[in-house]
């Protein structure tokens, strides 16, 4: 009761009842209006604008709606692929430490290996080198041999004919002769 009073005096304290001369007339400019409204309130009524307006508001939060849950969806798709390739990168990880592994296991097996071979090698060379040194040896020795008969063949050839004379030199050849003839038949 009490709003409804409340109502009625601020539909009577308004500033077009407060104004003077009768206030449901043509002339009166506030009745223009507010019976304009009210025609304007009606047609929008009629016509059930509201009602169009709170359907298309209602269509409005559905198609949100289904937005924000194809959003959900997506995002809990892409939180999966992204569990997925964060595994596969830490697999992926691991494989190259242990390629990594691998090769500092196989490029110091080389170095271990290359080391035998150069001591290897270097062996053989060694090997090789006192081969050739020796050989060179001998056959410096050789030469020398052969170059020591030689000079002294030539000096007892000297010594010889110098001091032999001719008819010991018949008696040697004609010796030579039968040994020779003895010794090849």
């Amino acid at each position: 009761m009490k709003t409804l009073l409340t109502l009625t005096t601020a539909l009577v304290a308004t500033p077009a009842f407060a104004a003077s001369g009768a206030f449901f007339s043509f002339a009166n400019t506030n009745f223009i209006v507010m019976l304009g409204f009210l025609v304007f309130v009606g047609i929008l009524l009629y016509a059930k604008v509201p009602e169009l307006l709170t359907g298309l508001l209602d269509k409005r939060a559905e198609g949100i709606e289904l937005e924000l849950t194809e959003a959900r969806a997506l995002r809990d798709e892409a939180q999966t692929i992204l569990a997925s390739y964060e595994r596969k990168q830490r697999e992926v990880q691991e494989l190259a430490d242990a390629i990594v592994v691998q090769a500092k296991a196989d490029a110091d097996a080389a170095a271990v290996q290359a080391k035998a071979d150069i001591k290897t090698s270097i062996a053989r060379r060694l090997a090789s080198a006192e081969d050739q040194i020796a050989s060179a040896q001998s056959a410096a020795v050789r030469e020398v041999r052969n170059s020591a008969v030689t000079v002294a063949i030539a000096a007892a050839q000297d010594v010889i004919a110098k001091q032999m004379s001719a008819a010991d030199a018949n008696k040697l050849i004609d010796d030579a002769i039968s040994d020779v003839g003895e010794k090849l038949h």
